[in-house]
């Protein structure tokens, strides 16, 4: 390969759903693109993280409605569940669109390196393949940091993938434990409690806030709570872990709250506690790329302390989620084609999805965060008892809840907890993003009998108006 074929408009380091969209966008644009990346195409999101586990949470959530077949005149008798065959499902979905992004890649023109990348200068990086033989190197204009984030860890207590597992570990397992211990209430916890406690696992999670998914508005979380005990999954929130020992096919946690400790026993533990980012790429350091808690710092065209360096994804910070990458990769590159044509990213109207059963979904502003900025607010809410078609599915728990500010109309929050919450919150986000008011999405007219009818339900709930409760 010669030297002109190895010199580039842009070069990206990490093929997550950031990295790969990026890439893609910026050939769109005319760009030369080499994409980096050391493990599979689709980095963790992909491979490791949203798609095997939205597989695995797919297959539990069948297995739970089996369990209620009689409700709808269905009977399952000698029902059997094969946790192996679903992990394999899983990996199968994952293996597919993994060689879907290849194909993009091709498509599009995108030159792609697998190995590491370090840097060798602000517009060069020495590539390392996996036999840890060099590749060569490459040059680019700009580069593009994409590398993701990984589990945080506990101090002092090593994953052995038996008993101490990661998300990785736990979406591998390949068998189900009689009882999980899980440290950590967020999204990653919840779903894993789900789908271990749908195959029989005794569950039991472990946060050290006042509320699971601890950034979602309490009232949700309530209701989450309520109905996850209801499944039999034991929560202890506002409790810290003390210590974890693991002996011969167990663990032993000790934990505490309000000055009372109880030790809880577990064949596994799942480490859920967040991530970190991936920032210790090579050369990165001693060009003087600053970082924040492990995090690029980055200026709102999402470039770093050093020009022609750029970071987007769970490497630039909060929320670390991969439709907030991929979005952020878009914008960079429009940035670097249009640098004054493109609006920066607002972390209000980035949605939260956790894909248990309820889910839950949510944008904006929660009803605490919107009464603490100081704004006057009318809060709407449907429940979903009172939708027609969440009767005909049997999916009746939860709610849609709107938060709009009483002066202007604008709508702050949308908070839903219920069937299909991830699929019902890109109304809300469209209509934020085009500024709409709850009159409007209260206008527009929602098909009958739809789930989606909560949110219309909803905004006329803000404005004392509503029809069906």
């Amino acid at each position: 390969m010669g030297s002109d074929e190895r010199t580039f408009d842009l070069a990206v380091i990490g093929a997550g759903p950031g990295g790969y969209v990026a890439s893609i966008r910026a050939a769109q644009l005319g760009m030369r693109v080499a994409l980096v990346e050391r493990d599979r195409l689709g980095g963790i999101c992909l491979n490791w993280g949203c798609i095997p586990t939205k597989a695995l949470l797919q297959s539990a959530h069948i297995l739970s409605l089996m369990r209620r077949a009689e409700e709808f005149g269905i009977h399952a008798d000698n029902l059997r569940a094969d946790f192996g065959v679903a992990v394999t499902r899983s990996r199968e979905k994952a293996e597919r669109l993994s060689k879907g992004i290849e194909y993009l890649m091709r498509k599009n023109k995108v030159a792609v390196f697998p190995g590491e990348a370090r840097f060798t200068s602000a517009t060069a990086l020495e590539i390392t393949g996996r036999d840890e033989k060099s590749n060569g190197s490459i040059r680019a204009e700009r580069i593009l940091l994409a590398t993701g984030s990984r589990p945080r860890l506990l101090p002092g207590l090593p994953i052995d993938g038996k008993v101490v597992l990661t998300s990785t570990e736990a979406m591998l397992l390949g068998r189900v434990p009689a009882s999980m211990i899980i440290i950590g209430g967020g999204a990653i916890g919840v779903e894993f409690a789900d789908i271990y406690q749908a195959y029989g696992t005794a569950v039991t999670i472990v946060e050290l806030l006042p509320t699971i998914l601890p950034y979602e508005d309490e009232e949700i979380t309530a209701l989450l709570h309520r109905s996850l005990t209801k499944k039999g999954i034991r929560i202890l929130t506002g409790t810290k872990v003390e210590q974890v020992i693991v002996g011969a096919g167990e663990a032993k946690v000790r934990v505490s709250s309000n000055g009372d400790s109880q030790e809880l026993l577990g064949e596994t533990v799942l480490v859920a506690v967040g991530r970190v980012p991936n920032s210790e790429v090579g050369g990165l350091k001693e060009l003087g790329v600053a970082t924040k808690n492990g995090y690029v710092a980055v200026n709102e065209r999402m470039e770093s302390s050093v020009a022609g360096i750029y970071a987007i994804g769970d490497l630039a910070g909060a929320p670390l989620l991969a439709h907030k990458a991929s979005h952020e990769g878009i914008v960079v590159v429009e940035k670097m084609a249009k640098p004054d044509d493109v609006t920066p990213v607002d972390p209000r109207r980035i949605p939260s999805c956790t894909y248990c059963y309820p889910q839950v979904a949510s944008i904006g502003l929660t009803e605490a965060k919107a009464k603490a900025e100081g704004h006057a607010i009318r809060v709407g809410r449907f429940p979903f008892s009172a939708s027609g078609m969440a009767i005909t599915l049997g999916e009746t728990e939860g709610m849609v809840k709107v938060i709009a500010d009483a002066t202007h109309g604008e709508i702050l929050g949308v908070h839903i907890m219920g069937a299909h919450a991830t699929e019902l919150i890109a109304e809300a986000g469209l209509a934020m993003a085009l500024e709409a008011t709850p009159e409007e999405i209260a206008g527009s007219i929602h098909a009958h009998p739809t789930l989606s009818e909560a949110m219309g339900e909803a905004a006329l709930a803000t404005l004392g108006r509503t029809i069906h409760v």
